[in-house]
């Protein structure tokens, strides 16, 4: 007898096995899918190799797009030189001679007297190479390196009618003059396989000991990051020098440059103005000396040529010592400083009875009044913007300055008044400029501007009365006739 269980018991197994065949089934279709897709991804081992090498092609593409090259393609350090090996060179450390970037024909032209190379082209130069001279030609005279990458000064020796040597914007932090001067016959008798025809050919070279040093005649190693000046004494007959932006604390090395006639200190950490530096420069007409760390004037005592002194954005507090420019100083520049009008007082300062003085510059100082300045009738230009002065009655002080011609007083309390520009045009008539803009000028819509007087003023505007008399009329004619 069967009963229901046994029924079910008996139609188990054929669930079972009807799942193990749906199972072997989907095996099956698996397997047979990676049987027939396998053809279209690897048929031989070639193949296999091939498509390997393919992948990994693709891999490295990826990783040159995900990490891209050092952004040194401006400054063109990442160009090695020829026969380097550029995988295992630095672009920090790639040597850039001033004839990679530029072509020096050899032999070199001897008619060639200028060379100029500018960084910002595009190369940089690294290394100026100490057989610089095999390139140039033998009577350079200029010699302009700027904007690179340079950090020794070499290669120049041999250059004897070198006057101009430009080193602006560069990385030097030594001043290697050495190099300017060829070796005497002592260094060279140090070498000991030397023989008399060497020795013969150094006696030779006492007659250009100095060179080029002795020919120098302007120096310019701006913006770089030397700290001691005092190699610049080998260069006697120097007569401009500018070393700004650099890190110099003290002036030295100029006691004994005669013919210097313009030096440029400005930028650095020079905190004091040496007599025994300074007296010497006898012949010295312009001296820069803004952004540093003064807080005295002094040392000009024997500078009796001087016409420009610049001492701006130091730490002045008053202006002093300057007996001996009385008869020749003509501009002087002491903006963003501490000076008061005490201070601007001096006896020895502004209070002095200069004959030539036609520029002042003392924006952004202490000033309260313009009395400091009553005095020196040869003024043509007074700039103290961004002072303290209140009033007109603070300005009355300069009416007597008969050749002033331009006044900058913005910024300044006084400035805020609405008659600010007519006051000052009735005080002083001689002044053609207010602040950057020209007194009764007629501006580009031909409408005036600020400030003017007397008769000149009134036909300045009966001239814009007329203008807009006939443009209305103009206009009246037009469209009368447009009617019609």
């Amino acid at each position: 007898m069967t009963t229901d269980t046994d029924n079910d018991a008996r139609q188990q197994p054929d669930i079972a096995d009807g799942n193990n065949v749906k199972n072997e089934d989907k095996k099956d279709e698996s397997a047979a899918t990676t049987e027939t897709a396998a053809p279209f991804l690897i048929d031989t081992k070639e193949d296999a190799e091939q498509q390997q090498e393919d992948a990994d092609g693709q891999q490295k593409q990826v990783v040159k797009k995900v990490v891209p090259p050092l952004p040194l393609d401006w400054t063109k350090m990442a160009e090695c030189n020829e026969g380097d090996d550029e995988e295992n060179i630095s672009p920090a450390d790639a040597i850039r001679y001033p004839w990679d970037v530029m072509e020096l024909p050899l032999p070199p032209d001897n008619t060639e007297t200028h060379l100029t190379i500018v960084g910002t082209a595009g190369q940089k130069i690294t290394r100026m190479g100490r057989n610089l001279h095999e390139y140039l030609s033998c009577n350079l005279t200029h010699l302009v390196l700027r904007s690179h990458l340079i950090r020794t000064m070499e290669g120049v020796s041999k250059l004897k009618h070198l006057e101009l040597l430009e080193l602006y914007d560069n990385m030097i932090d030594e001043l290697n003059l050495n190099d300017l001067t060829p070796k005497s016959s002592s260094d060279d008798d140090e070498n000991e396989n030397g023989n008399d025809a060497e020795k013969e050919d150094n006696n030779d070279d006492d007659d250009d000991d100095g060179l080029p040093a002795r020919n120098l005649r302007v120096l310019d190693i701006s913006y770089n990051v030397i700290r001691d000046m005092n190699p610049i004494s080998q260069c006697l007959n120097l007569q401009e020098l500018y070393i700004a932006q650099n890190k110099i604390k003290s002036i030295c090395g100029i006691g004994q440059l005669k013919h210097l006639r313009k030096i440029d200190l400005g930028a650095n950490r020079i905190r004091v103005m040496p007599e025994e530096e300074l007296s010497g420069l006898c012949n010295l007409e312009e001296l820069w000396l803004g952004k540093n760390k003064i807080e005295h004037i002094g040392g000009l005592s024997k500078l009796t040529k001087l016409r420009r002194l610049d001492v701006q954005s130091n730490r002045l507090t008053k202006i002093e010592n300057l007996e001996g420019q009385v008869d020749t100083l003509e501009e002087l520049y002491l903006a963003h400083n501490g000076i008061d009008v005490e201070g601007a007082k001096c006896p020895t300062g502004l209070a002095l009875p200069f004959t030539q003085l036609n520029t002042i510059d003392m924006q952004r100082n202490r000033l309260t009044d313009t009395s400091p300045f009553a005095h020196i009738t040869t003024l043509n230009e007074l700039w103290i913007s961004g002072n303290d002065i209140k009033s007109f009655e603070d300005v009355e002080y300069i009416t007597t300055l008969v050749e002033l011609e331009g006044i900058y007083l913005e910024y300044n309390p006084v400035a805020s008044d609405f008659e600010y520009r007519k006051r000052l045009v009735e005080m002083v008539p001689s002044l053609t400029q207010i602040d950057a803009t020209m007194v009764g000028g007629i501006g580009q819509h031909g409408y005036m501007t600020a400030g003017g007087s007397g008769d000149n003023l009134l036909e300045r505007m009966r001239q814009v009365q007329d203008k807009v008399i006939q443009k209305a009329t103009a206009e009246t004619n037009n469209s009368g006739s447009k009617e019609e």
